[in-house]
């Protein structure tokens, strides 16, 4: 797995759009599709904002890595940061730039690039903000080392990861969609859309080797062509992060397809997004996890 793999997967997908509908189908109507797009997002993840409230951003520089549609970059402008974006396609960085002169909001800096070789200087940020981009980063180790250089002493990295402890990951993807994609192969069921394409997946590669976990996960996050994925809880996070320590953690998001979960009242405990709040090693911070 390689930089260029992964780049090309979410320049060809950009991350979101599934959900509110291609912008080419909409004759590059971005106002309209920024809308579609936000009313969406908000909706279904509604904990966001309040998230973003709690971050404290106001007068602060900082630097979001992965960007998406645009919504959350939006959201911490208009909350007062001082931000500066990076991410490593083309096209979402033309569609928040986009976004951002549509709505005449000023930024710092917007640009392509990589989290393993980030364009800024030395301790330059308050807050590095990342949210569901660095489980996609194979190279962790390097991309966790460029973010402390960034981040001031006193800085704060806020991270949403993809959760190991949750419904989503114990029970929808461990066993249910494996369970589903085995009777399909034995029953020569081709399927179409997304089943059908963990049906091709699974012949080029071999059922068996397919069907094991640690390859699973990479195609039952954001789509069965996602090349890279990983989930984490807070052991591993204290492992891949090695020169930041947690402050504080915290749950979100119901969600476990094809299970009806949403109303759920269990998102603190086995919700699929992991928020977790890191500072630089060395800063003083008490450590305190939930």
């Amino acid at each position: 797995m390689n930089e260029s793999e992964i780049a090309a997967f979410w320049n060809s997908h950009p991350c979101g759009e599934e959900s509110s509908g291609p912008l080419a189908a909409m004759g590059g109507a971005y106002e309209e599709f920024f809308e579609r797009y936000d009313a969406f997002r908000y909706a279904l993840e509604a904990h966001i904002p309040r998230c973003l409230d709690d971050l404290g951003v106001r007068r602060k520089r900082v630097l979001e890595i992965g960007l998406g549609q645009g919504a959350d970059s939006e959201q911490l402008i208009r909350r007062g940061a001082i931000w500066s974006g990076i991410d490593l396609t083309e096209e979402a960085v033309t569609r928040v730039r986009t976004r951002l002169a549509l709505r005449g909001l000023r930024y710092e800096r917007l640009e392509k690039g990589s989290v393993l070789a980030l364009p800024f200087a030395d301790r330059t940020f308050d807050i590095v903000f990342s949210h569901g981009v660095l489980h996609h980063v194979p190279d962790i180790e390097s991309a966790q080392r460029e973010l402390h250089r960034v981040l001031k002493p006193s800085g704060v990295l806020v991270v949403m990861l993809y959760a190991k402890w949750s419904l989503n990951y114990l029970v929808s993807i461990a066993i249910l969609r494996r369970l589903g994609l085995l009777f399909m192969l034995l029953l020569g069921i081709s399927g179409g859309g997304k089943y059908g394409q963990h049906v091709v997946n699974a012949k080029e590669v071999g059922a068996r080797r397919y069907l094991t976990l640690r390859n699973f996960i990479h195609k039952n996050t954001d789509g069965p062509l996602n090349p890279y994925s990983k989930v984490y809880d807070l052991a591993l996070v204290h492992k891949d992060f090695g020169k930041f320590s947690v402050i504080h953690s915290h749950k979100h998001f119901m969600y476990a397809p094809p299970l009806p979960v949403r109303w759920m009242p269990l998102a603190s405990l086995l919700g699929w997004h992991l928020w977790v709040h890191m500072s630089p090693k060395g800063s003083g911070r008490q450590e305190v996890t939930s």
